[in-house]
């Protein structure tokens, strides 16, 4: 299983393994979505990881779905963001932005006053969303975004990367999947748009490369990831024909040249997404879900994998890597604190100590 152990190069990404810390949604942001000092004791306890992908980070304010998530578009964000980077580099680790627009999956009761939530179209997403303010409350109803407002859109995304760049970052990530924005875009059951942005599969494409390339322009391509999960109907996201749109997708991809395509295992049996990017993308690919060490060692040596990308056992192991290289066990996490503000259940937990 010493494959997991070699370094390498996604796109310029240099890698020291290639156990990946995967991003992870955990709500400790403070007031103005700003990332204290939690958060830089957070990632720089983990810093051993071949790479870092951040938790999901807003581009802009309309972009935020859940309390207490990070921005990364105003001061104090990019001062904390700095901080986090800094911890991270200092101790030899490398760190990608991950950049999150929710999309219809927000409430207004988690965002700033004047902010907005937007979509392809007009569709409201069936469940709830939690609350600081008001508990469980249903989704609001999303605006459908003009042409002109799609352009303001990708540029938000482009500013982000710009801030992450000054803020420290070695690269940035894109989530296209969980049934946020873009995967909005590329899915029929939301966007129902009759215009360049929809109404035909390359038209719903179009989102996502077009953001792909604003982020590149920024970063360069090599710095650039892209995380998807097709077939996946979280966030009440439905697609009548999931195969064929990533299928096409992953042959835009192809001319792009991205550092490395992030892809989650999908919940449907029928869709092998693995197998999906072997056959679509020939860039790096990292797989993530369910994956153990001896797992994720095989899909190194032979199943198309350059990297494996851990997150619950990231949680409760901030030395997951000293860990796996010395074949020290691994301790669980506390479900009931994933998502609760303060150090408990986020920085909380010890590194291994041999016995004597």
């Amino acid at each position: 299983m010493h494959e997991l152990l070699q370094p390498i190069e996604l796109g310029s990404l240099s890698l020291r393994n290639r156990i990946i810390m995967a991003p992870m949604t955990r709500n400790r942001a403070l007031s103005g979505d700003v990332p204290g000092e939690l958060a830089v004791a957070y990632y720089g306890a983990r810093a051993e990881a071949g790479l870092i992908v951040t938790e999901g980070t807003q581009p802009s304010k309309h972009g935020k779905g859940y309390c207490r998530t990070p921005g990364m578009y105003s001061p104090a964000q990019v001062a904390g963001w700095q901080r986090v980077t800094q911890a991270v580099h200092a101790a030899g680790g490398c760190i990608v932005l991950q950049l999150m627009h929710c999309g219809r999956i927000g409430s207004h009761y988690n965002k700033d006053p004047d902010a907005r939530t937007v979509a392809p179209s007009a569709v409201r997403a069936a469940g709830k969303m939690f609350t600081d303010a008001a508990g469980l409350v249903d989704f609001d109803m999303p605006e459908a975004l003009t042409l002109r407002e799609i352009q303001g859109v990708i540029g938000e995304y482009a500013e982000a990367a710009r801030a992450a760049q000054h803020a420290g970052f070695d690269g940035v990530e894109l989530h296209g999947a969980s049934g946020y924005l873009p995967m909005q875009f590329l899915s029929t059951g939301t966007n129902r748009r009759a215009d360049g942005y929809g109404g035909t599969l390359s038209a719903r494409l179009r989102f996502v490369i077009e953001t792909l390339e604003a982020l590149c322009g920024v970063f360069g391509a090599g710095r650039v990831g892209l995380r998807i999960c097709p077939g996946n109907p979280f966030n009440d996201l439905q697609d009548a024909q999931p195969l064929e749109t990533y299928a096409a997708l992953l042959q835009q991809l192809s001319r792009l040249a991205l550092a490395y395509l992030h892809v989650v295992r999908s919940p449907d049996p029928a869709l092998d997404a693995f197998a999906l990017a072997r056959a679509g993308f020939c860039g790096p690919r990292v797989f993530n879900d369910g994956f153990d060490f001896e797992s994720a060692a095989q899909a190194v040596r032979a199943q198309g994998a350059a990297a494996i990308s851990f997150a619950r056992a990231f949680i409760a192991n901030p030395d997951l890597v000293a860990r796996y290289r010395n074949g020290w066990p691994l301790a669980s996490f506390d479900r009931r604190t994933l998502y609760t503000p303060g150090a408990a259940g986020y920085t909380s937990y010890p590194a291994y100590q041999p016995p004597p």
